[in-house]
């Protein structure tokens, strides 16, 4: 009898998500946004909570940068988590 053994340092995506609670992510949106905000908490479907936010928009007429306090963000909307991204300027 084939036994499968699970590799213990596996870790399933919302695991993932959870150890992210408290830092800052990169959140790329399925339009033409960018997030970057500091993770307060999430939801089964990955709704997340932000605080101090950067929002980048690309639009026809070039970059539109909106700062928030704290934002509820759709996760049927995101494309993308990149754990520790911050938004550079330049």
């Amino acid at each position: 009898m084939n036994s499968v053994t699970a590799n213990p340092s596996s870790i399933l995506p919302l695991e993932l998500v959870d150890k992210c609670i408290g830092s800052r992510m990169h959140i790329i949106m399925k339009n033409d946004k960018e997030l970057y905000g500091t993770l307060i908490g999430f939801d089964d479907f990955v709704n997340m909570l932000m605080d101090d936010v950067i929002e980048v928009e690309y639009t026809v007429d070039g970059k539109r940068i909106t700062k928030l306090e704290q934002i509820l963000l759709n996760g049927n909307n995101i494309a993308m988590l990149v754990p520790g991204g911050d938004y550079d300027a330049s």
